[in-house]
């Protein structure tokens, strides 16, 4: 492919609610454009785009998938983005490099929840969208009541570009509202053909509503229209185009992906209405000198800027770092700075993306999509500059992740091969975590759902040659005591030789502070105990206190007051000493101890509609309401007082409640007791662990 210029560059995303043919309208696109010679499918794994072997698998998108193309003397760089809410980084990582977003819609099934998700995360960005209600062809396709939908829920900014033409519930063609024309689809070709008269009554007052909305756009065309005097086509295309940069105006096109009908037009569309990457606002960041805001406009005259937007990393090949360029441009050989880790990295060959294959390029310019590969210090989020003019560009907003599991390798002796795999997986996906929970003892996994987490055990297994498998992570109670208790600790080993002796009386008191997890008080007289002896008691007791006296969670809250004791001339050791704290610690059975869980605050963005359905399920889960905020769009925040150990799956549970429309964050607050209740199987099953460990 040659190169182009920036004005000459569209850079789009495909977007909307898994299943609804984002994919196959990718196909048809590359189709189109002679980049492929065949039509892939799906479900035969062919798809250009769809290349991983778990999205083959599943038959599902799973990481965004790039596809340049060349159209009507431009290049288009269409990024396929996974439909489905566990995978909503990587659509947040294509909208950073993306200029405008096709939002897909099945005709069928009308508006979708990951359409609404893709629009919310489009309006936030600013980013001009155009909806494209696909498969037209299916029985039960239902054009006008989606648009309906549509009208409903983001009122006039929904401006149907076209409206089809259907014959006996079959799908022909479309008339198209803005020039007045109609197409009509035969043997995988389009012709244009004349407007049904059945159909001008339906088509008249939506080009009037098109060019009243064009002429809303500015003073000049305003005053135009009222004069009574006709618009041009021209001033009408200008027109509409500013109005959907704005986003002001949002067209709706339509057609069937799987049958190549319509997606030449909207490729046009792409070409004629959507911006290049030099008419989209300046990109914001810090000059890394002097820490001063900076906007920067996509210019290929400007010295070298580079957004890195997502990584992919292989075990054989190396991490690729693809990016962005918005300034000057970029060929192999040019020195380059990341400017968020002040470091210089060495540029190798320059690629171009088309599905799995990577083309190699001798020049990215200012707008366009490219990889770098084995850059060593380049992470998602970091900008790539010059060393002479550094520059951070703002980062990616990532969701946190909602579902924890433990993880342990499926054969003894993985375990460092497992969490390896784990941690360069979490290289390319910023919204999954792998951590060390020494707390609870398990390496945790966190992602934004079951089957986020389950395709990285999958991917574990096929890229790195090693298994794991996942459980429930445990939760990390805790234990205190309730009642003060004096405890003595004799610890005297006689028997032959040199011997052992340790003695102390400790008083045990519950602190005030229960969040304090220990304090040590010495209050010994007259030398009872040995200063040198001191503080191996402290030391006996803090590493005592790793476990419990009911199982093996930690104690916390506690405070120990050394106050008597008596030692032996020659017998006596640190070592006798730490023995005899830990002798007095394991009497605190009789201290009424207790058992404390983590409460987290639970803050619940939902609809306004499901209000009802998380109340009652929070309260099922001894959730404490704090309060409840309106926050615009129809919907509220909801903050919660929740124990853990009763949100351990609530993002599934959430899921299903709401439809895939709510999301929530959690954020450790305080330990509480367990209620009398409860606590018995707690520590049953914590000693039922215990034996089997």
């Amino acid at each position: 492919m040659k190169n182009y210029t920036t004005d000459k560059i569209r850079n789009v995303a495909i977007v909307g609610h898994g299943g609804d043919g984002k994919t196959i309208l990718t196909e048809a696109m590359l189709f189109n454009a002679k980049v492929t010679d065949r039509f892939g499918k799906v479900e035969d794994g062919t798809t250009t785009t769809d290349f991983d072997p778990e999205e083959i698998k599943r038959q599902i998108s799973i990481s965004a998938a790039f596809a340049p193309l060349p159209w009507n003397d431009h290049k288009i760089n269409v990024i396929d983005v996974p439909g489905y809410f566990d995978f909503v980084g990587e659509m947040l990582m294509a909208l950073k490099a993306a200029d405008s977003a096709v939002i897909v819609l099945s005709a069928v099934s009308g508006l979708s929840v990951g359409a609404e998700k893709a629009w919310e995360a489009c309006v936030e960005r600013k980013i001009p969208r155009i909806f494209f209600v696909n498969q037209m062809d299916r029985e039960n396709a239902n054009f006008i009541k989606t648009l309906d939908e549509l009208k409903e829920k983001y009122g006039t900014a929904i401006a149907p570009f076209q409206v089809p033409i259907v014959e006996k519930e079959h799908f022909k063609g479309f008339v198209n509202a803005v020039d007045m024309t109609a197409r009509e689809f035969e043997g995988g070709k389009m012709k244009e053909i004349p407007i049904p008269d059945d159909m001008q009554s339906v088509v008249e007052p939506i080009r009037t509503m098109l060019v009243e909305a064009a002429a809303e756009t500015s003073e000049e065309l305003m005053e135009k229209y009222f004069d009574g005097e006709e618009l041009t086509d021209k001033e009408i295309q200008d027109a509409l185009k500013k109005g959907i940069m704005e986003g002001d105006i949002v067209p709706v096109l339509c057609g069937s992906a799987l049958q190549n009908a319509g997606v030449q037009v909207l490729m046009d569309e792409i070409v004629e209405v959507t911006p290049s990457p030099a008419e989209r606002p300046a990109h914001k960041g810090t000059n890394a000198k002097n820490g001063d805001a900076v906007e920067k406009p996509v210019d290929a005259s400007k010295p070298f800027s580079a957004f890195v937007f997502k990584t992919v990393v292989d075990p054989f090949v190396g991490k690729l770092s693809i990016f962005k360029v918005i300034t000057g441009e970029l060929k192999p050989g040019i020195a380059l700075y990341n400017a968020n880790k002040e470091a210089n990295e060495k540029t190798g060959s320059l690629y171009m993306l088309i599905g799995k294959k990577q083309q190699q390029v001798d020049v990215i310019t200012a707008g366009d999509i490219g990889a770098i590969a084995k850059l060593q210090h380049t992470e998602t989020g970091d900008t790539l500059c010059t060393a002479s003019d550094p520059v951070i560009y703002e980062g990616i907003d990532f969701p946190v992740p909602m579902l924890s599991m433990a993880i342990y390798a499926d054969k003894e002796g993985d375990e460092d091969k497992v969490f390896g795999g784990l941690t360069r997986l979490e290289e390319e996906d910023p919204t999954f975590r792998v951590e060390q929970n020494s707390e609870i003892g398990q390496a945790v996994i966190s992602g934004m759902g079951e089957m986020h987490l389950d395709v990285r055990g999958s991917k574990l297994k096929d890229k790195f040659k090693v298994a794991a498998r996942f459980e429930e992570p445990r939760i990390a109670y805790r234990e205190t005591i309730r009642k003060p208790l004096k405890a003595e600790g004799k610890h005297k080993k006689q028997t032959g030789g040199h011997g052992q002796f340790g003695h102390v009386w400790i008083e045990f008191t519950p602190l005030a502070d229960a969040e304090k997890r220990f304090e040590f008080v010495d209050k010994i007289v007259g030398g009872v105990v040995p200063r040198q002896y001191i503080p191996a008691v402290e030391k006996g007791l803090t590493e005592t206190m790793d476990k419990g006296v009911l199982t093996d969670y930690p104690m916390t809250g506690l405070q120990a007051t050394l106050y008597d004791g008596s030692f032996h001339n020659v017998d006596s050791s640190e070592m006798a000493f730490k023995v005899a704290a830990s002798l007095a610690y394991k009497k605190l059975t009789d201290a009424n101890p207790v058992l404390l869980e983590p409460i987290m605050l639970a803050e619940i963005i939902v609809p306004d509609d499901y209000m009802g359905d998380i109340i009652g399920d929070m309260n099922r889960r001894r959730g404490r309401i704090m309060g409840m905020t309106p926050i615009g769009n129809g919907k509220q925040k909801v903050e919660v007082e929740v124990p853990q150990g009763e949100i351990a799956k609530y993002a599934t549970d959430l899921r299903s409640m709401t439809q895939a429309r709510g999301s929530y964050t959690l954020t450790f607050l305080r330990y509480e007791e367990v209620p009398g209740n409860l606590a018995p199987k707690i520590i049953e099953e914590a000693k039922h662990r215990m034996e089997e460990e």
